[in-house]
């Protein structure tokens, strides 16, 4: 079977990525370093200040890496970054990295298919997202932006495989995620206790999911009755 030109080279460059961070031990040991950070704020925050000089510059690797690895949390770097450089050069440092992640996101969709995108972010969040593009066609991603239980990361995977524009997700991902952002970032900054913030945040997004399902699954219901009865 003859591969084609464009395709080998894709497969070259994502072996090469691969094959980089199993072999080069300083790789392999930093990757595992700031994965194992994303225990608390606390953590986080000390493992970014422990670079120095080099401190954005690894906040900002390691919004990237939660982007490609879903599901890391995010919170963790945005209250970290907000604790770390105050509320606003925080907030600025949290929505540059996450708009750099979302575009790599949404490109190795773009580049590579389904399949990577449903390996990245599991198949079964990208067939959830299928159901919420369908809903909301073109205003699916700033929707999704806006709601703090939609996952972020495999909207951005699912984005990449449909026939939008870079530039139309680009817009409405970073319009969508400002709001976020600066509440997060001013809470978290303000917050005396960061991690017990992060717990309230989760609790608060829990529920709010809990009650989107509820209405979901009523609203179908409904629906299906009032089919039912016109049918009839």
């Amino acid at each position: 079977m003859k591969i084609k030109k464009k395709t080998l080279v894709k497969l070259v460059v994502l072996l090469a990525v691969i094959a980089s961070f199993l072999f080069i031990p300083q790789l392999n040991t930093g990757l595992k370093n700031m994965v194992g950070s994303f225990k608390s704020v606390e953590s986080v925050r000390n493992y970014i200040q422990s670079f120095g000089a080099w401190a954005v510059a690894i906040s900002f690797l390691m919004m990237i890496l939660q982007s490609i690895a879903a599901p890391i949390p995010a919170f963790f770097i945005t209250f970290a970054n907000a604790v770390v450089w105050g509320w606003w050069r925080g907030a600025i440092l949290s929505w540059t990295s996450a708009m750099a992640g979302a575009a790599i996101c949404f490109m190795i969709s773009r580049v590579y298919g389904r399949s990577a995108a449903e390996k990245f972010a599991t198949k079964m969040a990208i067939e959830d997202v299928d159901i919420f593009f369908k809903k909301y066609g073109k205003n699916a991603i700033l929707v999704a932006r806006l709601l703090p239980f939609v996952p972020f990361d495999p909207i951005s995977y699912a984005a990449g495989l449909t026939a939008m524009t870079f530039r139309d997700f680009f817009i409405a991902t970073g319009l969508g995620q400002i709001p976020a952002t600066i509440v997060y970032s001013y809470a978290a900054a303000k917050s005396s206790n960061p991690s017990t913030f992060v717990k309230g945040l989760l609790i608060l997004f829990g529920i709010s999911a809990l009650v989107y399902t509820v209405k979901k699954i009523w609203t179908e219901k409904n629906k299906a009755e009032i089919e039912g009865v016109n049918i009839e």
